[in-house]
């Protein structure tokens, strides 16, 4: 049994353990709170376990290995490491009710799937770098995306609070509507939402640098000219001008996350979308 393996069940385990706690605090009336110093240790101990079983899994034996279900663990990593940082600025543990199961579930699929692709010249180190912070962007895109949609579906709530699929049922809340009352304010979701963007977009731009220079080194030319690199630099010029509309005109709310889940998409077309299929649905890994 491989490190990776190890590593990913038991902060599978660590997730579902600190998920489950903190599900009955809030069943029980007493809200969600990370218990202080203790429950941040929690976290950040299934936060070293995932990193450990990702580097064995990606960077074995100096190589590169890549699956849909270690990039998915991956994404889930980066996003329980901005909570966990932000956190000891800003009172946002009811965030975990959504990243602990979920970091549980990719681990435990990590588990159940561990076949990965060797990169071909993996051993290069610009193209590691390169893999690396592409890695990264996806990974910090897909979880904004999942936070724009967290947000949509809170300020749908707060707009149709009745009438909404989550409302209440014969005076008992939902388990999800009890989920989505225990999250942060809005306001704070949206500063998250930005410093997410933030490091995508810079670590997008660093991939698409050193993706230039490595093709310029290998065929002479700057971007081979497909699928994959239209749709990254479309989702790059999307989130630029959604940091740009930020700043210059204050950009906010529904129109911060429709730019938000547009650059998503065209991310999810230029690679994950690909990578599952080819290695998930026609078996070709």
């Amino acid at each position: 049994m491989s490190a990776a393996i190890v590593f990913h069940t038991l902060a599978a385990l660590s997730y579902a353990g600190l998920a489950l706690a903190l599900w009955r605090a809030l069943s029980s009336g007493q809200g969600v709170v990370l218990a202080g110093q203790w429950g941040r240790l929690g976290v950040l101990a299934g936060l070293i376990f995932q990193g450990i079983a990702l580097y064995d899994g990606i960077a074995r034996d100096g190589q590169l290995l890549i699956s849909w279900s270690l990039a998915l663990s991956a994404a889930v990593w980066l996003g329980i490491i901005v909570f966990w940082v932000e956190s000891l600025l800003v009172r946002i543990d009811g965030l975990l009710l959504l990243l602990l199961p979920l970091g549980a579930l990719v681990c435990a699929l990590v588990v159940l799937s561990p076949a990965a692709q060797l990169i071909a010249r993996s051993d290069n180190a610009a193209l590691r770098s390169h893999l690396l912070l592409s890695l990264c962007a996806y990974g910090l895109i897909t979880i904004s995306a999942a936070q724009a949609i967290l947000m949509s579906a809170l300020d749908r709530r707060l707009h149709f609070p009745r009438g909404s699929t989550i409302a209440t049922a014969k005076g008992i809340r939902s388990a999800l509507g009890r989920i989505l009352d225990a999250q942060p304010p809005l306001l704070a979701q949206e500063q998250l939402l930005f410093r997410v963007i933030s490091a995508a977009f810079i670590a997008l731009t660093l991939a698409i640098i050193t993706g230039s220079l490595i093709s310029i080194s290998i065929s002479g030319h700057w971007l081979p000219f497909d699928h994959k690199t239209v749709f990254t630099l479309l989702s790059w010029v999307t989130f630029g001008v959604l940091l740009a509309g930020r700043r210059l005109k204050g950009w906010r709310g529904r129109l911060a996350l429709r730019y938000t889940l547009v650059g998503f998409a065209f991310i999810l077309l230029s690679y994950t979308g690909s990578r599952f299929v080819l290695g998930v649905i026609l078996h070709r890994i």
